[in-house]
Formats: C-alpha cells, structure tokens, sequence
C-alpha cells in the first residue's frame, strides 16, 4: 500500500513540475537579441525569459521552429506561450501583450550602395523591390504597402536575404538596425550593404503571452518583474553581453569552431 501510495505521490509531483514549464518559441536570426551558436540559442531574448520566468516560479522550454510565422502561428493557436515581438493590432487579437517594453528598436532600411534607393517617405518603397523574413512585420503602413504593391521577396533565412541585396537581386532589407548592422559586419561581399540614416519606424519589443495559456492570467506580474529588471539595467548588460559573445564567435577561427 504505502509502495502504492509513493508511486501516487511521485505522479503528482512530476504532473506538478509538468505544469511549471513555459515554452518558448524563438527563431534565432535576429543577433544580438536571438541568435544560434550551432548548439544552443543564445542573445537577449532568450536570457530575458529565462532571468523573468525563472523568478516567477517556472523553467523555460525553448521551441525553435522552421521560420518566425511559425512562432507567431503556434503562439496564436496556444502551442506555446510566450513569444518576444512587436505588437500590431492583428497579434493583439490572440496573444497578451507586456505594457513594459524589453527594448527599443529602430527599424532601418539596409541598402547595396551599388544601387542607391531613394527613401524619403514610405511610398517612395512601392518603386524598390525589397526582402523580409516570414512572419516579419513593420507597422500598419508599411504592411499596408507592401499588400498593395506586391513587391516584397519572402525567404526563412538572413544569409539568404543579405546574400540577394549584395547581388542586386533586390533593392532593400527592411530590419532592426542593430541587428543587421552587427550582422553584415562580417559577411563576406557586404562592404557596399549600408543602413540608411532616415529610420523606417521605431518599435518596441515586448513579451507577448498567447491567450490560450494560463500565463495570461499572470501578465501584471510579469510586468512587475520585467520593469524591476529594466530599471536595474539588467537587461542592458544582457545586451551588452551578447554583442561581445556574438562577435567573439564570428571571429572565431574556423578550426576552432
């Protein structure tokens, strides 16, 4: 009886410990904020929510799927909880949003000086043609832009984006600044590829919580706990530290991979 009861009690312990895990969705092109060391995705995003879940009780699962749509899909339909994204009106209809945002960040347009674009205003884009990732999203209207004119190539993969603007297979790459400066510091072919000075837009990034999880319910202490952690500049020095350990490792030797 009491082996029983010990096999009953061991149940409930592990259903409990079940119950404690956040899944995380996260698709790591984005340095320093998300990225891929080979093994493990590493950056600001995921230490983030690891550092703000960790101190609400719960151990983070890392979900990395085939692009970001997938993410924002299985973030909308309840497969995982939580994501760290922008918030637009269509996300806000299946997904929580953090009133505290992690970062702010300055969507800029990355153009081959080979072949100047002149941006002076939104519209001027409808004459380019230009490369985003899957599931990328810039604001109302540019989205709106892009919907009309049709002129947008959609790929998975940053390589596959940077490695077309170099050989002028298309005009513009609409990304957060920070991200694709510190990616093209190093690619091979992209001493032309340029950030224009005139931001597209600046945006904040957030923690969104799918509504279908029971995390929903836990969003003003989710708040609570991520203003303490932007306030103490603990979320400027995680920063900090992926820029170092992301070039730290581009800069690696090849045989030291």
């Amino acid at each position: 009886m009491w082996r029983v009861f010990g096999l009953l009690l061991a149940l409930f312990a592990n259903s409990l410990m079940a119950a404690e895990k956040v899944r995380y969705c996260d698709y790591p092109v984005y340095p320093p904020i998300s990225w891929s060391d080979g093994r493990h995705v590493r950056g600001l995003a995921p230490s983030v929510v690891k550092n703000l879940f960790g101190r609400l009780g719960y151990d983070v699962d890392i979900v990395v799927l085939g692009n970001w749509k997938r993410c924002l899909l299985d973030a909308a339909e309840g497969r995982v909880d939580v994501v760290l994204a922008y918030s637009t009106a269509q996300r806000e209809q299946s997904m929580v949003f953090s009133t505290v945002p992690v970062l702010r960040e300055e969507v800029a347009l990355f153009i081959n000086r080979q072949h100047p674009v002149k941006f002076e205003r939104l519209e001027d884009l409808a004459n380019y043609r230009g490369g985003l990732l899957f599931g990328e999203s810039y604001g109302v209207g540019f989205d709106r832009l892009v919907a009309e004119h049709q002129n947008i190539e959609w790929v998975s993969d940053s390589g596959q984006n940077f490695g077309k603007l170099i050989r002028g297979r298309i005009d513009f790459i609409t990304s957060e600044r920070r991200t694709g400066q510190l990616y093209v510091e190093n690619l091979p072919g992209a001493q032309d590829i340029v950030a224009l000075p005139h931001a597209l837009s600046v945006d904040y990034l957030r923690v969104a919580v799918s509504r279908q999880s029971p995390l929903a319910t836990r969003m003003p202490e989710i708040d609570t706990q991520l203003k303490r952690m932007v306030k103490s500049g603990e979320v400027d020095r995680l920063l900090n530290e992926s820029e170092v350990t992301y070039r730290d490792m581009i800069n690696l030797p090849a045989n030291s991979k």
